[in-house]
């Protein structure tokens, strides 16, 4: 009788184990830019809440002046050609860039331009060549698409600073110079013999 209620417990055991781990109830949720989660479009709550006619007004707008800055640099030649539909507001606060020739280039993009690939905003020149690798990461002619470096979103960052007054300094201490004063404070355990 014992041996039986053990057997019917690890069954039963297994069988729960089993039914979890087939549903994932317990797993960790996705956490990929490439959008393997399910999500829908417009999950932002906020999104859904109604908005003040006065606020729409204003929105509008900034969007407004941001075109007509937009078209000022292009005609100083500082917004010359875009990968994506629209006005790209992360380039024109930074007083101007080459989205499509940053793209061709393979070295990384802006990360309004990042985020308006994935979005499916590519311009009409960009689509063509868009395409998804093995692991479903957006790829340019063959080459998956990547953003900037963060020392080049900094200097953007800087540019804007410069150009709209805000202030825009790094709240959290930079990591490089942290990390270069840790070396020096550090033994030498890593190197060789040589370069000691």
């Amino acid at each position: 009788m014992r041996t039986s209620a053990k057997m019917t417990g690890c069954v039963a055991f297994f069988a729960i184990a089993y039914v979890l781990g087939a549903s994932q109830v317990l797993s960790p949720q996705s956490l990929l830019a490439q959008g393997k989660g399910k999500s829908k479009g417009g999950d932002n709550s906020q999104a859904l809440q109604p908005m003040a006619d006065d606020t729409k007004t204003k929105i509008k707008a900034a969007a407004d002046a941001l075109k007509a800055a937009m078209e000022a640099l292009v005609a100083e030649g500082r917004y010359p050609d875009s990968a994506i539909k629209g006005t790209n507001t992360f380039t024109v606060l930074a007083g101007g860039g080459n989205s499509l020739a940053d793209l061709k280039a393979g070295h990384g993009v802006d990360p309004e331009t990042f985020a308006a690939l994935y979005a499916g905003l590519a311009s009409d020149q960009v689509i063509i060549d868009l395409g998804k690798d093995a692991e479903g990461k957006l790829t340019y002619k063959g080459r998956v698409v990547r953003m900037y470096p963060i020392s080049a979103i900094r200097a953007a960052y800087v540019r804007r600073a410069d150009i709209t007054g805000e202030d825009l300094l790094p709240t959290a201490a930079d990591e490089s110079t942290k990390s270069k004063s840790k070396k020096s404070d550090e033994p030498d355990d890593d190197k060789s013999d040589e370069e000691k």
